[in-house]
């Protein structure tokens, strides 16, 4: 029997697909309802329309307590310690139904849930930290701390022009949905403690990347910086964003990911994002390859 494996959700995006300790990791499915219908074939992100509607209706769903009961069931065969990293309980409740699931069994495995209190990549280097240190002879309390220790130096800052897609998730009203996509507005967000908080209003796809930009400048040291870009509608300018990472911060690594379905539900195909990790002691803070 393995000792710890690790599971997250499959709104995690990694930005080193073949880390060390990828075999350890395992991934729950949050589920795109989209139509009525879980994940229905022809509901691809690039089929994804900007605005959503009743029809649409969409809605990103987390395994339930008991689906969660069974997974670590399955689980605890073949391991003796799971660690779950989930998206932030802010967003949805995928992490509190692990915890709840996990606190009901009695089966001899310890299970250890933690909240990222983000998502996409950032929620990935945080999964990544934990496989590489599980796979260099990490204890699971060991494991623990350094991607707990990764969650206040972790920020986001996100441009979700699809605020219907908010609203069918149960972030903002109708009212405010319907006026902010009527007007054309680039609304602009971060993830403070794990919340989505509103901060600006852009007008133009000129002024993500400058928003973007002035983002990057408000730090002074960085281990990553990771940009969210849609499929169809302008992104802002990527070539511009790592240019001028690797000139502030030479040795940050900056990856780029194309939104998924999951992420695309919560926040709509239109949505990018700016993910970054400011840099602190690797002692305490764990590491990444360079």
């Amino acid at each position: 029997m393995e000792s710890i494996c690790i599971i997250t959700d499959n709104s995690a995006q990694f930005p080193y697909p073949n880390f060390p300790g990828r075999n350890l990791v395992k991934i729950a499915s949050l589920k795109s309802y989209l139509g009525q219908k879980q994940n229905p074939e022809q509901w691809k992100v690039q089929n994804l329309p900007p605005v959503a509607n009743e029809e649409l209706c969409p809605k990103l769903v987390a395994p339930t307590i008991d689906e969660f009961r069974q997974l670590f069931i399955e689980l605890g065969n073949s391991y003796r310690q799971i660690l779950g990293i989930f998206l932030s309980s802010k967003l949805n409740n995928c992490c509190q139904n692990a915890e709840l699931a996990g606190k009901s069994l009695h089966n001899g495995c310890d299970i250890q849930i933690v909240d990222s209190q983000t998502t996409s990549a950032s929620l990935g280097l945080m999964v990544q930290t934990a496989a590489q240190s599980i796979a260099e002879g990490a204890t699971l309390i060991e494991a623990e701390q350094r991607v707990r220790s990764l969650i206040p130096p972790a920020y986001a800052v996100l441009c979700i022009p699809g605020l219907s897609y908010l609203h069918y998730n149960g972030f903002v009203d109708h009212t405010q949905a319907l006026v902010g996509e009527m007007l054309g507005l680039l609304p602009i967000f971060t993830l403070e403690e794990g919340l989505l908080t509103p901060v600006e209003k852009l007008r133009s796809h000129r002024q993500i990347t400058e928003f973007f930009l002035e983002f990057l400048d408000e730090f002074e040291d960085l281990q990553h910086v990771a940009l969210l870009q849609p499929i169809k509608t302008p992104a802002p300018d990527a070539n511009l964003l790592k240019e001028h990472t690797q000139k502030t911060f030479p040795s940050t690594t900056f990856s780029t990911h194309t939104i998924n379905l999951p992420l695309a539900t919560l926040f709509g195909p239109t949505c990018t994002a700016l993910f970054v990790l400011e840099n602190g002691d690797k002692n305490k803070q764990g590491y990444f390859y360079t």
